[in-house]
């Protein structure tokens, strides 16, 4: 059974016309992929590894110069199902302003409606809905230039799941945040995720990548990586080896791990890590009374 995104063989390139003659830069190359209705994929790679302009591949603004992107059996080539694609799977940007066009909150998150020709009873059930979702309906009729780089793009996801996407895009939604804020999208994310939205979820945060169902690492324009958190991040020397982090409480048991502790590298929460490391100090102190 195919899956609800389904990439076969996409290839993609950048084509700087300015030069003479135009250079041609390949950015995909031949990436396989597919991704479940209601999973949670977050998708990680270096800067230029290609991974935002396969996010920009599934949601049809970019083509592919060959192989193929299908949303729902939907091709991403057929200019007739542009819409469709679009109405089910929505776009998040870095930066929230990029995507703010209105003074108020709520004409902004109705924005997208109106243009879709939605009768003016359901936009306001929509917007309100919306908003509640993402803990900013007391902030409706606040102006967005006003509200904390976290609340704007709360604003944003609600202009997008106000259009009732099945599946939303996020590239690097909580770059331009403070921990605060990230943490206040990333809660919003898990909720819409936990209500059925298939969320992609491109970051350079690992904690982040660590709350995700599965994982993708892309580097020089393929799928090198694909699997549960804990088997992508127990691989430290290659993900380091690959420009990427991991979390800090896996480079704590991996650094453990090469001092000779008894620690599995499988660690990607703060709760597991305590309770490993309790479970070691608890050992030693057993095995320290046993020789006294």
């Amino acid at each position: 059974m195919e899956g609800f995104i389904e990439i076969k063989d996409l290839r993609f390139s950048y084509i700087n016309e300015i030069e003479e003659p135009p250079v041609r830069t390949e950015v995909l190359k031949g990436v396989d992929l597919s991704i479940k209705k209601g999973e949670f994929v977050a998708v990680l790679g270096h800067n230029g590894s290609g991974k935002s302009t396969l996010a920009k591949c599934i949601n049809a603004i970019n083509l592919p110069e060959s192989g193929s992107v299908t949303v729902e059996g939907m091709d991403t080539t057929d200019e007739d199902n542009l819409l469709p694609i679009r109405q089910k799977v929505g776009m998040v940007f870095q930066n929230p302003d990029n995507q703010i066009v209105a003074t108020i909150v709520e004409e902004d998150v109705a924005f997208a409606l109106e243009n879709m020709g939605v009768e003016p009873k359901e936009i306001r059930r929509r917007v309100d809905e919306a908003l509640k979702t993402v803990g900013m309906y007391e902030y409706r009729l606040h102006a967005p230039h006003k509200l904390s780089g976290g609340q704007k793009q709360r604003v944003a996801i609600a202009g997008i799941i106000a259009m009732r996407p099945e599946c939303i895009l996020l590239d690097e939604p909580t770059a331009m945040l403070d921990p605060l804020g990230r943490a206040e999208v990333m809660k919003t994310i898990k909720m819409l995720n936990e209500q059925g939205v298939t969320i992609v979820l491109i970051t350079h945060y690992m904690e982040e990548a660590a709350q995700a169902e599965r994982v993708v690492v892309i580097d020089g324009g393929e799928v090198v990586m694909d699997d549960v958190p804990k088997r992508i991040f127990s691989q430290v020397e290659i993900m380091k080896n690959l420009g990427l982090d991991v979390p800090q409480v896996t480079e704590l048991a991996w650094e453990l791990k090469k001092a000779g502790f008894d620690i599995s590298t499988e660690i990607i929460t703060e709760e597991e890590c305590v309770e490993k490391l309790y479970a070691l100090l608890e050992a030693r102190g057993k095995k320290q009374e046993a020789r006294n």
